[in-house]
């Protein structure tokens, strides 16, 4: 995605019981690093660009059956250093949960120590993707992990690469009649793909900075504030004539989708 699109992902905030133990994993997987720590409250990113922050607490366990994250997708700058990356967790042994060729990028799975889900991609080149009467093609191929591990070959993996951004959030949802308004028409996004159960929403020409499905989660309700996982996300825009029509589509400054998800606007602008 270029560093010039019109609306970014932000950062991050998960709730977690044990906030050294997710915080270790998420250092020791993606080599972010400690941006700040405010008791039991802890920013890890990438230099001085905080992507996630954890919130420890006395939190019950969440229904993986609810409406909240389904990942949050952690986006390599280039191929190679997607593939320095998957050479590294080859040799750490780390556990992968899946990996898929979506024709728009190329992705691996996994999930940290409380569950919460996560993406790491690589997009293929933008003139690469398929493209049918105005909606962008992806899909859940195979992928090529050979031809991955054996591209660049001699780079290494030596921590998170500068331009390490959060790509997308992908989101359960109850339903997508309810998700689509709000993703698409408040927030003023494209609806970039149909998937069977699944919508992908994307702006200035990208496959998607967000997407919602109901898989595993149609029909439920409002998130439990008490619960672990996704508290909510901020959205970078260009400018705030673009936050500006958000809130006036939303009637409001304060912006929670229709499941609870706290959404922070931004802007690039000072």
């Amino acid at each position: 995605m270029s560093a010039t699109a019109p609306m970014q992902i932000g950062l991050v905030t998960l709730n977690v019981r044990q906030v050294d133990t997710v915080s270790d994993y998420y250092r020791h997987l993606l080599g972010l690093e400690v941006i700040d720590r405010d008791g039991s409250t802890l920013r890890l990113g990438v230099g001085k660009t905080a992507l996630l922050e954890l919130r420890g607490g006395d939190f019950t366990q969440r229904n993986p059956r609810s409406a909240g994250l389904f990942h949050t997708a952690f986006l390599m700058p280039t191929r190679t250093d997607l593939a320095a990356w998957l050479r590294y967790v080859a040799k750490e042994r780390i556990g992968v949960g899946g990996a898929s060729d979506h024709l728009v990028s190329e992705a691996f799975y996994l999930n940290d120590p409380e569950g919460n889900g996560i993406e790491v991609y690589g997009d293929r080149p933008r003139t690469d993707w398929p493209n049918d009467n105005g909606l962008i093609q992806m899909a859940s191929d195979p992928l090529d992990i050979d031809g991955l591990l054996n591209f660049d070959a001699t780079s290494t993996w030596s921590g998170a690469p500068a331009g390490m951004i959060v790509g997308h959030m992908h989101l359960q949802v109850g339903d997508l009649s309810t998700a689509q308004p709000f993703y698409s028409g408040v927030l003023g996004t494209d609806i970039t793909c149909h998937y069977p159960g699944a919508t992908f929403y994307g702006a200035g020409g990208y496959h998607h900075q967000l997407a919602t499905n109901v898989w595993s989660s149609r029909g439920a309700g409002p998130i439990d504030p008490k619960t672990t996982g996704l508290v909510g996300f901020e959205l970078i825009l260009d400018t705030a004539a673009q936050r500006d029509a958000i809130t006036a589509r939303a009637g409001t400054d304060t912006l929670t989708d229709p499941w609870g998800l706290a959404l922070t606007l931004s802007t690039k602008e000072a």
